[in-house]
């Protein structure tokens, strides 16, 4: 995301210059340790350069998982995370994004963006490769660039094997996600109050929840797990599903990341798809018919007559779609990422994520301009009556262009005022359309809530409380929140699958046989190839675990400047006793000199022992190591 266009870059090579280590006390998230370039010597590395709140970078997270599926063993790609906005930059911001987007490879916080000017990065997203050497191969800017990426890392990756510089040790890394209990809501994005009842896009759990304002559960939409596909509540799929519009039984979903418009019938229980064919639109498109058409990650929808309105943030456009004929298409906005007030089809917004229609207007939340814009049907215009640009946000009351929003992402109306979530201050502000003042309403407690609804019957605001996974009913008179329980809501009974673990070299060894009442030591030797050495910028452990009689060791791990080769743990045996030892070592490893080799394996060993006279003191455990 910048100023400029970046989407059609090409592939810029940088004939071999050494890549910038990363710098020493930088947060990470994903690793149980800081990572070191160094350290990954004989892997291809791929940097993404994003912020957590571009749409872009958004995008290009399938294109990462895929090359990763691709090269398992020989890539390893690090998102380094240079924010935008200040809300962005602290690690616990951060950990949220990587928990509700997915992302299970390592995450570098880039503090005061000094990576980004070590690589001299201009827009997000950046894409840097390096090679097994440690030197910049290229980067890249924008979002689809698949297939040069793709044969990029296949070249290196063939160089590199002939060359002998290639590491295809798997890496295991500790992920996030293991960290976090399920709960019954997964990071909602949005929330819509009608009459008696709530619905609720649980947007991280893939599904969508009908319930009523005390909390009794309703339906069910969706399996929960992430995909396009129609049938059944039971066996439908979405995937991020985020903005609402109910139409009497039909409630309208802007399925987000399947680039999709679907549509939920509670009279007939079934998920049908109304526009999108699950790919993502290119930069220019201007729409068709139905599903045989692409969008880009609609964000919002509204019901207008016999049209939806969708707030298409991909495209930084409005679109529409005709739901008579089936037609949908850019409806505002040239596709450029700007503030530019004026005519429908000149105009220019920046990931419109939020629309609310009040008599003949619509209001749109443009998140990355920080800006509330104004929709004038009539005279199809497009006018900005609140907040600064994109590279101009803050957190400031007052009125028009003197207000400072962060990232608004949701927006509904009473009828007179509009009431916003400027989802990056964590605050719901109010609006009064006619003179553009905006005012703090509630403060406190949220953490970048998505969307909003306000409930007329109540006259109170529903409120999608995002990175707390819940949903908060706030009194708008009295200015106080109530967090909504609902019952017998649980998390989807899917099965995740398990983060992919390293090698295991496992060995058998012989009985030992050990000498009573003696007291010696577990011996434990790794040899390394030649010409290499432990790495100690990366992990070095081994632990132990003991099952029977006769034999007690002193120790049940060693890490860090303590393991040194040969290993030895001190033990002692009993008069007589039998049983089994076994130990699991994780060792890193480099050879020497220019464009070094860094490997890392993992040793598990099970050797049985038995305590008797003529045994000997000590138990050898020896392994080779490739």
């Amino acid at each position: 995301m910048s100023a400029e266009k970046t989407v059609s870059a090409p592939l810029l090579p940088f004939d071999g210059v050494r890549a910038p280590d990363f710098p020493a006390g930088f947060p990470w998230l994903n690793t149980q340790k800081p990572l070191s370039l160094r350290a990954l010597r004989g892997k291809v590395v791929l940097l993404d350069f994003w912020t957590y709140g571009c749409i872009n970078c958004m995008h290009i997270l399938p294109d990462l998982k895929r090359l990763e599926a691709k090269y398992p063993n020989e890539l390893v790609v690090i998102s380094v995370h240079s924010a935008k906005f200040e809300a962005e930059s602290s690690v616990k911001a951060v950990r949220n994004a990587v928990l509700r987007y997915k992302i299970e490879h390592p995450v570098l916080v880039d503090q005061k963006m000094r990576v980004w000017s070590e690589y001299a990065v201009k827009a997000w997203p950046t894409l840097v490769l390096i090679d097994p050497t440690g030197r910049v191969a290229g980067q890249v800017a924008g979002e689809g660039h698949y297939a040069r990426l793709d044969a990029t890392i296949a070249q290196l990756i063939d160089k590199a094997k002939k060359r002998g510089e290639l590491s295809q040790t798997p890496l295991k890394f500790a992920l996030e996600r293991a960290k976090v209990a399920p709960s019954p809501l997964s990071f909602p994005g949005k929330v819509m109050a009608n009459g008696g009842t709530l619905y609720i896009a649980d947007s991280g759990h893939n599904r969508l929840v009908r319930a009523s304002k005390d909390g009794k559960v309703e339906a069910v939409v969706g399996s929960g797990i992430a995909g396009l596909q129609d049938g059944s509540f039971q066996t439908a799929q979405f995937n991020n599903p985020q903005g609402l519009a109910l139409d009497g039984d039909k409630l309208y979903v802007a399925d987000t990341n399947n680039h999709a418009l679907r549509v939920v019938d509670f009279a007939q229980k079934t998920v049908t798809t109304l526009a999108g064919n699950g790919k993502q639109a290119a930069y220019g498109s201007k729409g068709g018919v139905g599903t045989e058409t692409s969008l880009s990650s609609p964000w919002d929808v509204l019901k207008v007559g016999d049209s939806l309105v969708i707030a298409m943030a991909g495209n930084h456009q409005i679109w529409k779609m005709d739901l008579l004929s089936g037609k949908v298409g850019v409806y505002a906005g040239s596709g450029a990422e700007a503030r530019r007030d004026g005519a429908f089809l000149s105009a220019a917004f920046a990931q419109t994520s939020g629309l609310e229609l009040v008599g003949d207007k619509i209001f749109a939340a443009d998140s990355e301009t920080s800006t509330i814009r104004a929709l004038d049907l009539k005279n199809q215009s497009v006018k900005t009556i609140a907040g600064g640009d994109l590279f101009d946000f803050g957190d400031r009351d007052g009125r028009g262009d003197s207000v400072r929003l962060q990232h608004p992402l949701g927006i509904t109306s009473d009828g007179k005022n509009l009431y916003l979530a400027d989802t990056y201050n964590s605050k719901i502000k109010r609006l009064d359309p006619k003179t553009g003042s905006v005012s703090t309403l509630f403060a406190g407690g949220l953490n970048e809530p998505g969307g909003l609804s306000f409930d007329d019957t109540t006259g109170a605001l529903f409120i999608a409380d995002t990175n707390h996974g819940l949903i908060k009913r706030l009194d708008v008179a009295r200015k106080t929140t109530q967090t909504l329980s609902f019952s017998g809501l649980k998390p989807p009974l899917i099965s995740t699958p398990a983060p992919k673990t390293e090698t295991l070299l496992v060995a058998m060894d012989a009985t030992q046989i050990l000498a009573p009442d003696a007291k010696g030591n577990l011996v434990f030797e790794a040899k390394l190839p030649k010409g290499f050495h432990l790495n100690r910028e990366a992990p070095l452990k081994l632990t132990t675990k003991v099952s029977g009689d006769g034999l007690t060791l002193g120790q049940s791990s060693v890490s860090g400047a303590k393991f040194v080769l040969p290993l030895q743990i001190p033990l002692q045996t009993a008069k007589k006793g039998s049983g089994t030892v076994e130990i699991s070592a994780f060792i890193s490893y480099c050879n020497d000199g220019p464009g070094a080799v860094c490997k890392v394996e993992s040793v598990k060993q099970r050797i049985d022992f038995e305590v008797k006279e003529g045994g000997a003191k000590d138990m050898k455990i020896a392994a080779v190591l490739p």
